[in-house]
């Protein structure tokens, strides 16, 4: 089977709809960490430029989904952040990805909410976290709407180049896969790696 197919099967049912609510889910409720959001734009976007969805359509309603997604999130966050941490874990919450969150939020601050959408799991606890913190509403919105902006448009019109011009799409789905491995492990490598060369210092 050809990877992505079970996403194009699942836009073309769910439509424009079914993607405004699965973007906003992910984006905006905890339970929504498993649901593929890089992949599932980047599907929309080659399926658009394979003239089955509209881009023109397409970009401005994810944009929506996501800013609202995010800012649904904060509000979470700013009303029961205490207790979420306190939480047991159960099939639709873990309270580790939730600690991860924090952890990359702790050390990136307000860009955590523009880097976060580019990153599984991230993604979707980083405006909980942001709330819980009580980052300023307005320094918020303004992380929310350029993260929005930019991962849609990025993801979306990706897809929508190589639905214009790849025609092996088992090729295209593969190298989408190790992309978005190497983009989810780039930024713990990196700090994992700085951290070592201090200790090298430190004992030198």
């Amino acid at each position: 089977m050809i990877p992505g197919t079970d996403l194009e099967a699942l836009i073309k049912t769910v439509g424009y709809v079914g993607l405004f609510v699965i973007v906003f889910a992910e984006t905006g409720l905890l339970i929504g960490f498993f649901l593929p959001g890089d992949t599932l734009l980047i599907t929309a976007g080659l399926l658009a430029g394979r003239n089955e969805l509209e881009l023109w359509v397409l970009i401005p309603l994810l944009i929506v989904a996501a800013v609202l997604g995010d800012a649904s999130g904060y509000q979470i966050g700013k009303h029961a952040g205490p207790r979420l941490f306190n939480r047991e874990d159960s099939r639709w919450f873990h309270r580790r990805h939730l600690e991860r969150a924090q952890d990359f939020y702790d050390r990136h601050g307000g860009k955590t909410i523009i880097i976060a959408r580019f990153l599984a799991l991230i993604r979707t606890f980083a405006p909980t976290i942001a709330g819980a913190a009580r980052m300023p509403y307005r320094k918020f919105v303004v992380f929310n709407v350029a993260g929005g902006v930019g991962w849609v448009i990025s993801m979306t019109v990706l897809g929508y180049w190589f639905g214009k011009k790849v025609e092996n799409l088992e090729l295209f789905f593969t190298a989408m896969v190790v992309i978005m491995v190497v983009v989810s492990v780039a930024p713990a490598a990196f700090h994992l790696l700085r951290e070592l060369a201090r200790r090298r210092a430190a004992g030198a």
